[in-house]
């Protein structure tokens, strides 16, 4: 593989931290309280609308407004979210052997803040952001568009990324899925063609 699309948060950069700590102060401003680590779980494993779905559903709370909560404490708090191991490693490798990277976000454009802040903006030939109206994962049609756009050859493209619904957006779209699973919390659903734990792992696969 040689042509990269690339999920953010949670692959390439270790965002979670951040989001979760914000996600605790907007229940916590709500009066309510939830564990660390049951909220980092329900992000990994679904989603932060999934996360906000289910403690707004539990507290009896309006979901916008816990929603409201979160979108204004996890930028305070997201400054300058690290590159995971290896992240650098893999994007040069794929430019070295005339490959592209691109990026699936639908984070706004404060991702591409946070990729310069990481040193790795430059390793991107393309993006996609919240600031497109795209349909979110697993819809490919964001997918699609990057694809069609730079004329990939679908063949040598992969969708990596931290979820199973990032794998299935790949695979909606035509391409290979590659999970990238830090902690192995994720009940692999999505038939990834390559499943790590760490992004040096997937050096190999990039020819």
């Amino acid at each position: 593989m040689r042509e990269f699309l690339w999920d953010l948060d949670g692959t390439l950069l270790d965002t979670y931290p951040a989001m979760v700590a914000g996600f605790q102060r907007a229940v916590t401003n709500l009066g309510g309280t939830v564990d660390r680590q049951e909220v980092y779980t329900m992000m990994r494993q679904h989603s932060v609308g999934y996360a906000q779905a289910e403690i707004a559903t539990r507290f009896g709370w309006d979901q916008a407004e816990l929603k409201t909560g979160y979108q204004k404490y996890e930028p305070m708090l997201q400054v300058a979210p690290a590159a995971f191991d290896g992240a650098k490693a893999v994007l040069q490798r794929v430019q070295e052997v005339g490959g592209h990277n691109y990026l699936m976000t639908h984070r706004d454009q404060s991702a591409q803040r946070y990729l310069q802040r990481a040193g790795l903006a430059t390793y991107f030939t393309d993006a996609v952001t919240a600031a497109q109206p795209f349909p979110r994962k697993p819809d490919p049609a964001a997918l699609n568009y990057l694809l069609d756009k730079h004329h990939v050859d679908r063949t040598t493209a992969v969708m990596v990324g931290d979820r199973n619904l990032d794998i299935e957006a790949g695979h909606n779209a035509g391409i290979a899925g590659y999970l990238f699973d830090l902690d192995h919390l994720i009940d692999v659903t999505s038939q990834p063609e390559v499943q790590v734990a760490s992004l040096t792992a997937l050096l190999p696969y990039v020819k």
